[in-house]
Parts: structure tokens; C-alpha cells; sequence
């Protein structure tokens, strides 16, 4: 069975590569803004044309689509941008970038209508220099070439820092192709995401979960990660790195140095790229705990039994909201779920008003003056619970009552 996942590789380009991956970043901005200016003038001149009494059948179409774009564009650049022409760039960029700002109006709509969950999305806004440099290219466009090579479309043979022997031997033979690769600048390293088409039928099962291993229950927490208890009895915590606590000070001095420096000058540049680098820091160490707890967890456990948070509530505390964005639960949660399913793992989530922390696991009784600063609470029936272990204990006796219900 084949799956869709993405591989991310960073690169090694030289300074004339530098160079032209900037011009490909600048080209899909330009695009974004052309295509969104274009639509803008459509809705104005719809308007205008509605107090002039012209029917809705005959008003000047709106070009939502990215094909419609797509031929804005071609039918314009080479007067607006002959630049565009002129250097060479890739025309799979201005392609996808369309595509990308038909996809924006998209989710706009969508979530107007509640065809998407989630927090609603605003109408797509002008894309600026500051808000990042990433272009993508369709298809197979950006291929590996060798197990530490890319050949990128007009830019060249590219370097990457990492061996990509893992995905090269699978494209080889065929049990991989490329969809599409997104190239994205961060902190003045430049990355390259390939979006593939796998058959990991032969991965998982050597990786596949034990028969005999254990089913768990885990709650998680601000002051510990995760608390796991297994279906024998064993109890087990795992404490987070908290990065942003950790990074906080150095966080401050970059972004008082940025402040200090004048405006568009080039020692505000090397400032902000400094403060980048820390929040990319902050980034790498927060996705290497989550990535390698949830793989331990997918691998080890035969059944996981987890709560349905309200991340997006819970962020609402300000006096919380920190600290739980620096644990990255919602990310926690997907992650086991995906890898769950590659491993022959489940994973069972509890409704959202589950009172797993304030159920006595012994008696049944709810406890509802429980706050979050009671760590441990005694109940009417004599047991004494520690909160978290509790709550994970309750998640995994509701998890195995259901399992063996069905």
C-alpha cells in the first residue's frame, strides 16, 4: 500500500546558488502578489459595474481558479517582468505559486462555509520579504540525482548535507516517486521538502510492533510530557526540553540587538538573521523530542489511549499559553497517530469531556473540585491518587472496556 509523506534534506549551495535560489524565492513572491492583485481588481470592478446596473450573469469573473491565474500571468509577465524572461528562472515556479494562491482563496471559502475545521481563515494578504523565502516545484521537477545530490530546475546540481541513499534506492526502483518539493530558507540555510508517493510495506513490517507488547494509557501535562502507564502496571514519565523556556534570555538579547540596529541597514540584517537562528534552534530541538518520542512510543506500545485536548482552549490561558506551546501537543498527537498506523499500532482517543484527571479509578466517584494545582487528592473511598497517573490509568481502563465491548 503506498502512502504520502514528506523528506526534508538540507542543502549545501554555493554562493552562485545562493544567488539563484533567492531569485526563485523573490519570483514565487512577485507571482503571489500578481495573482492576488488581480483578483482584488476583478471584485473592484464588480462592484463598480453593480452600481452601474450591470446583471450578475455579465460581471467581470473573478479568476479564483489557478489555471485562470496561470494565464493572467503568461499573458502579462513578459511587459510587467521581462526579468522573468531574461534570467532564466524556472516557469514551474510562477506555476506553483499560482496554485498556491488559488488554494489560499480556497481555504477562505471553505471555512466561511464550515467545509473546513478549525480556526477560520482569513482572506489571503500581500506576501512580503519578511514572511520568508520557499518556492515549490510541481511534480518531479526537483529530483535526487545521487545520495547527495539534486538537480533543481535552473538552478543546478545542488549539494545536500544529508545522504539520501534511503529515498534514491526506493525512486530507483519504483517503489517511490516525487510529487512536488517545496525549497524554503530558514535562518540562512536553505532546505529542500519532497513530498512522496511510498510503498512501506517493507519498512514497517520490520518495524512492526510485538504481539505481546503493551497497551498504555497517557496523559499529558504541562509540569510532566507524558505520563504512560502500561496495561502490567509499570509507570513510566517523560520530560519535555521546554526549548523556548530554555532559550528565552538568549531570545531577548537577539530581538533587543535587532531593535537596536537602523532600519534596512546591513547590521540589522545580520541581527535578524541571528534571532532567526535561535528560533530555528528552538524549532529543531522541540521536532527532535516529539519525533523521537512518538516513533519509541508507535513501536513499543500494541494500543495507546489519549485524550482529546482543546489545544486552541487551552492556549486562551495566558497565564498557560507559553508553556504549552512549547510542549506542542497538538503535533504530538498527529505524529503518534500516522506512526501508529505504519507500526501495527492503535491509537484510541477519549472524548473531550472525559474526566480522566477527576475520576477515582477505584470507586467511580467525580471529584469536582479538582484544580490544576492538586497534584495528588484523596478520595471519599480511602485511595489516594497522583493526578497524572490517574488520569492515564482511567484512559487506558476506558480504552481495553471498549476494545473488549466490540
Amino acid at each position: 500500500m503506498n502512502v504520502r509523506q514528506g523528506y526534508r534534506v538540507e542543502l549545501a549551495p554555493t554562493l552562485q546558488q545562493r544567488a539563484r535560489l533567492g531569485r526563485h524565492a523573490g519570483l514565487s513572491r512577485v507571482v503571489e502578489n500578481f495573482c492576488l492583485e488581480k483578483v482584488k481588481a476583478a471584485l473592484a470592478q464588480r462592484e463598480a459595474e453593480k452600481t452601474y446596473g450591470v446583471p450578475d450573469a455579465a460581471l467581470t469573473p473573478v479568476p479564483w481558479s489557478a489555471p485562470a491565474l496561470e494565464r493572467l500571468w503568461r499573458a502579462e509577465h513578459r511587459q510587467r517582468y521581462p526579468w522573468f524572461t531574461d534570467e532564466g528562472l524556472s516557469s514551474r515556479v510562477p506555476k506553483e505559486a499560482c496554485r498556491v494562491r488559488a488554494a489560499g482563496f480556497r481555504n477562505f471559502f471553505d471555512s466561511r462555509s464550515g467545509k473546513r475545521k478549525g480556526r477560520k481563515v482569513g482572506f489571503p494578504g500581500w506576501r512580503k520579504r519578511k514572511h520568508g523565502s520557499r518556492f515549490r516545484y510541481d511534480a518531479g521537477r526537483a529530483q535526487p540525482e545521487a545520495a547527495r545530490w539534486i538537480r533543481l530546475p535552473s538552478v543546478g546540481k545542488v549539494r545536500t548535507l544529508d545522504d539520501m541513499s534511503w529515498l534514491t534506492n526506493r525512486i530507483a526502483d519504483g517503489r517511490a516517486r516525487v510529487l512536488g518539493s517545496t525549497v524554503r530558507e530558514q535562518a540562512g540555510r536553505w532546505w529542500v521538502s519532497f513530498q512522496i508517493e511510498i510503498d512501506r510495506r517493507d519498512i514497517n513490517q520490520q518495524r512492526i510492533v510485538p504481539a505481546d507488547a503493551p497497551a498504555c494509557g497517557i496523559d499529558v501535562g504541562v509540569k510532566t510530557f507524558a505520563t504512560i502507564v502500561d496495561d502490567d502496571g509499570t509507570i513510566t514519565e517523560i520530560h519535555a526540553p521546554k526549548p523556548l523556556k530554555a532559550a528565552l534570555r538568549r531570545l531577548r538579547r537577539a530581538g533587543k540587538a535587532v531593535s537596536r540596529k537602523r532600519l534596512g541597514s546591513s547590521n540589522r540584517a545580520k541581527a535578524v538573521k541571528r534571532l532567526a537562528k535561535v528560533h530555528l534552534d528552538v524549532a529543531s530541538k522541540r521536532a527532535d523530542f516529539l519525533h523521537k518520542t512518538t516513533t519509541r512510543l508507535a513501536r513499543s506500545k500494541r494500543a495507546i489511549a489519549v485524550e482529546r485536548l482543546n489545544v486552541t482552549g487551552m492556549v486562551a490561558n495566558r497565564r498557560l499559553a507559553r508553556a504549552i506551546c512549547d510542549l506542542g501537543f497538538g503535533e504530538f498527537f498527529r505524529q503518534l497517530a500516522y506512526k501508529a498506523e505504519w507500526y501495527g499500532s492503535s491509537v484510541w482517543a477519549a472524548d473531550r469531556w472525559f474526566p480522566s484527571s477527576r475520576l477515582c479509578g477505584g470507586c467511580g466517584a467525580i471529584n469536582r473540585d479538582l484544580t490544576l494545582a492538586d497534584r495528588m487528592w484523596a478520595c471519599g473511598c480511602g485511595l489516594e491518587h497522583d493526578r497524572d497517573v490517574n488520569a492515564a490509568r482511567n484512559l487506558l481502563a476506558v480504552m481495553l472496556l471498549e476494545q473488549s465491548a466490540a
